[in-house]
């Protein structure tokens, strides 16, 4: 059948539209119609919020939304939360739960205008005496001005804000904005929520998933903790192998699917979220979970020189002299992988990383020259002692440059004892104890030693 273009008003401006109906034959030719087949993942969308899997802390029976709901308060709130967990879904059930009408914009296609029109239409519903849910999907893609618009239909009642977002509101929202709303979490789907999520999709298709018990723990892996995903890759299965065949195996499986990349962005909060726990562990000397994090961020597309450079931070902040050879395996590593590039030379950071983990730890350096910097700047511009000053003229000669001083070397034990801190500090003061670990115990007997020699040359003043 042959569809007639349709006169429009607006070709007189250069433009054409077709007539409503038309339009609904078009979407109906083309399979999108109301009974038009709905991906998996739509069709089990929960139809209460007490079917939400995996956030029984939000929604259970003692969970922080079921409360507030029979509470009859409604406070604005921030879901964060990973990829797949629900944040819609919630948004969605909230309004039917608590009878508002619900508005939905996404940040990623909506400005200024768009946030005009739905404030407005919540006000004419309020002066009809219907109060909006409005839901802002990906809502930290606002900019500042964008993000304060909310503030004062959020503080008159004409809306109630459910926000989602997947990045740390903390970063990405402004402070106003977060005073005024109650930020929920939502976890990432443990194996338990996904394996349910796979039961649900196998009542819905009357049919078991067609792979065996292995290639179910590696679909439930590829989800990644994303219930979405999980249910897509499901319906993927189930598409693919029709009854009677024989069940894929993990490597079936893996031909059939393509690998879903790990959720790390290096420029966002999983950056600096897996480069703390990399650290953490490294400092908790725990060669494994540091190899793991590793592994995490060079799957993600970490920047190997950047993993580099954090090592030679660990070995000199956290290790020191506890053991002088971490920094340099830490610099080995980068040059190494300079030198090997990707793949190979991710075992050099790799070597570096289980050697930081097992090393002996230390951070009197790093104390010592925090505490050293700090007294830097409260006393002042104090000179050295003239007795370690050079005087390579005669004025200088005879303003005492030089005098007094002893040559180390000349010294009996190669050790002087006598002060180079200035004149002006009282006393000797202390910025570096190393502890009873690695090689600083060795350098901790020559300070002890030094410092005995120290008092029997320069006795204290009775």
């Amino acid at each position: 059948m042959l569809l007639r273009r349709q006169a429009s008003p607006l070709a007189s401006e250069g433009r054409c539209d077709y007539p409503s109906r038309t339009m609904a034959t078009l979407f109906e030719a083309a399979g999108m119609s109301d009974g038009a087949p709905r991906p998996l993942a739509d069709r089990l969308r929960p139809q209460r919020l007490a079917d939400v899997v995996g956030q029984d802390h939000l929604v259970g029976p003692d969970g922080t939304l079921t409360r507030l709901i029979a509470s009859g308060r409604l406070p604005s709130l921030l879901l964060w939360g990973p990829p797949g967990t629900g944040k819609t879904t919630i948004a969605r059930l909230l309004a039917n739960e608590v009878g508002l009408e619900l508005e939905q914009l996404s940040a990623i296609f909506s400005g200024v205008q768009d946030l005009k029109k739905a404030f407005e239409k919540a006000r004419a519903r309020r002066e009809a005496g219907r109060r909006t849910l409005l839901f802002v999907d990906e809502i930290h893609r606002f900019n500042r001005a964008q993000q304060d618009s909310f503030l004062p239909v959020m503080e008159d009642g004409t809306i109630v804000l459910v926000g989602a977002t997947t990045e740390n509101p903390s970063f990405e929202l402004n402070a106003a904005l977060l005073s005024r709303a109650t930020v929920l979490v939502l976890n990432r789907h443990d194996r338990d929520a996904v394996e349910a999520l796979l039961a649900r999709a196998e009542a819905a298709e009357a049919r078991r998933l067609p792979i065996d018990a292995d290639a179910r723990e590696a679909l439930i892996g590829m989800a990644d903790g994303d219930g979405r995903t999980a249910l897509n890759l499901a319906e993927d299965v189930l598409a693919a192998v029709a009854d009677g065949q024989t069940p894929l195996d993990r490597e079936g499986l893996a031909r059939l699917v393509q690998r879903r990349a790990p959720i790390y962005d290096k420029g966002r909060e999983g950056h600096y979220n897996l480069i703390s726990a990399l650290h953490k562990s490294v400092r908790g000397s725990d060669p494994d979970a540091a190899l793991y994090w590793l592994a995490r961020m060079l799957d993600g597309g970490e920047d190997r020189l950047f993993l580099a450079r954090r090592l030679v931070r660990m070995a000199i902040e956290d290790i020191g002299l506890a053991d002088p050879q971490a920094l340099t395996q830490a610099l080995a590593a980068k040059d190494a992988f300079d030198f090997l590039g990707s793949p190979e030379g991710e075992l050099a950071l790799a070597q570096a990383t289980i050697y930081l983990a097992t090393a002996p730890k230390s951070n009197a350096a790093y104390v010592a020259y925090k505490a050293a910097t700090a007294a830097a700047k409260s006393h002042g511009s104090l000179p050295p002692p003239k007795h370690i000053l050079n005087a390579p003229t005669r004025l200088m000669a005879e303003q005492g440059y030089g005098d007094g001083y002893a040559y180390d070397h000349d010294a009996p034990d190669g050790f002087s004892g006598q002060s180079y801190f200035p004149e002006d500090l009282k006393g000797r003061e202390t910025y570096y104890d190393p502890p009873e670990r690695g090689f600083e115990r060795e350098i901790r007997k020559r300070l002890a030693y030094w410092d005995g020699l120290r008092r029997k040359r320069n006795p204290p003043a009775r």
